[in-house]
């Protein structure tokens, strides 16, 4: 964009890593989802904190909006640039700044993704349990309170972030939180920002908790005749306190689709994927629970992977499923959203939401991370028919409004976005204009990943 001013002291601040080129800014401008690309003006590819503060001034002067970018692996339209301005990538920001084993935590940069992490962890005897599925930044997993199929056991980013470091909209730069398991010591900012899509700064550095790598991992698959069978199986286990370290559920469809992509001869049928975690003999008492509970509600075909490689074999096809999904349509549009509803409610709602499904004609294979109440659909959709969209639209609406009813929310992982903005009035009511006197008194210009969330 020659002449633009802002552009110009950007690339002198910048040099080669700010860009302006249609293919990089095109890239940035659209998440794994549905929506359509909308790039940014530019791009900047900041390696520190300095930086990120010294691009957001110059945006605040410009009174140009910046969206932060991660990997890419949103799915509710988070890093569209809806009107213009400039996209911050921070994932050249790798830097593991601590570790500190005797205390189970550590500080990363915003672009350190959550395999780098594992990866530089394994000599340690230590892990980060958080498992979204995307091997995404944990900056960006930060940003939208990310969570996965180990959330059952180990709660979610906002269980697990201790501290962040934020640049505010004005480029200030503050810590929140620390290395303390609790503290009583003025307003939670550290809570307020996870999840905050963007839309009050950018994070830049994370201080994470980190857990040890229990003695023995076991996991098992079980089929049910009924999507109901399935459901109970886990309501039950978890009101049992079974801590059971990760629940499953792929209804038949979801099942078919990951057999024929993952090469797998699973029934099909309605069924549980767990995990247990602890010594040899509590592992194996788990799963002796679980099995007598899944029997008493139809299940069967017990498959019991202990060694490591069927393990990750078992979950890789588990983390497939958008892929093979798309794969049951070739040149089909995927569109995954998400409901939580409370544990008693959840076979109700899944149930009503798959008869909904079967009688709007859509294809929409059900997974969720049942432990915690969170299911998801993914719609597979014929990108030339309207049609195909609308009763997609339909049926997505009447799920979220039937999780509201139930007591659950419209989003239990994947943030609100663009996409589900209209549906945070509703599970909300008047605290959303709470929420807008706070991104107005931290983001008067509206700068900071504008059009997400809530309007201002």
């Amino acid at each position: 964009m020659p002449g633009d001013p802002l552009i110009d002291a950007l690339r002198a601040l910048l040099g080669d890593r700010l860009s302006t080129a249609r293919a990089v800014r095109e890239h940035h401008g659209k998440d794994s989802s549905f929506h359509a690309m909308e790039a940014p003006d530019a791009v900047a590819f900041a390696e520190s904190t300095e930086e990120v503060s010294a691009i957001v001034k110059l945006c605040a002067e410009h009174g140009r909006p910046v969206i932060p970018f991660g990997t890419g692996t949103s799915l509710e339209g988070q890093i569209q640039a809806t009107k213009g301005g400039i996209c911050i990538d921070v994932s050249a920001m790798q830097q593991i700044l601590e570790l500190n084993e005797s205390d189970l935590d550590c500080r990363v940069q915003a672009g350190v993704t959550r395999k780098a992490l594992n990866t530089h962890l394994r000599d340690t005897g230590l892990f980060f349990p958080i498992d979204p599925g995307a091997d995404a930044s944990l900056g960006g997993m930060a940003a939208t309170s990310a969570s996965g199929t180990n959330a059952v056991r180990y709660g979610t980013m906002r269980d697990n972030v201790m501290g962040l470091t934020v640049v505010l909209a004005d480029g200030r730069v503050i810590r929140t939180g620390g290395r303390a398991r609790k503290s009583s010591a003025g307003y939670d900012l550290t809570r307020l920002f996870v999840g905050s899509e963007g839309t009050l700064g950018v994070i830049t550095e994370v201080q994470l908790r980190l857990y040890g790598i229990p003695e023995a991992m076991t996991a098992a698959v079980c089929s049910f005749e009924s999507l109901s069978g399935a459901v109970d199986t886990v309501i039950l286990t978890i009101q049992s306190g079974i801590p059971v370290a990760r629940i499953e559920l792929l209804d038949e469809h979801q099942i078919d689709a990951v057999n024929r992509y993952a090469k797998l001869d699973l029934p099909v049928k309605p069924t549980l994927f767990f995990e247990f975690h602890g010594t040899e003999s509590w592992a194996r008492e788990q799963a002796e629970m679980v099995g007598e509970i899944a029997e008493g509600y139809g299940g069967s075909n017990f498959e019991w992977a202990t060694k490591q490689e069927d393990r990750n074999r078992l979950w890789q096809a588990r983390h497939n499923a958008w892929y093979a999904n798309l794969a049951l349509k070739p040149g089909a549009m995927g569109w995954a959203t998400d409901v939580c509803v409370p544990i008693s409610r959840l076979a109700e709602c899944i149930l009503e939401t798959r008869k909904d499904i079967d009688e709007s004609g859509v294809l929409a294979p059900i997974v969720g991370h049942v432990g915690d109440g969170n299911f998801h659909l993914t719609f597979v959709l014929d990108p030339n028919d309207p049609d195909d969209m609308k009763k997609a639209e339909g049926v997505n609406e009447r799920m979220v409004m039937r999780a509201l009813a139930m007591g659950g929310t419209c989003t239990g992982e994947h943030g609100v976005g663009s996409s589900k903005m209209k549906f945070l009035q509703a599970e909300h009511g008047e605290s959303v204009s709470v929420m807008r006197q706070v991104k107005l008194a931290l983001d008067p210009q509206n700068l900071m990943n504008p059009g997400k969330i809530l309007t201002v």
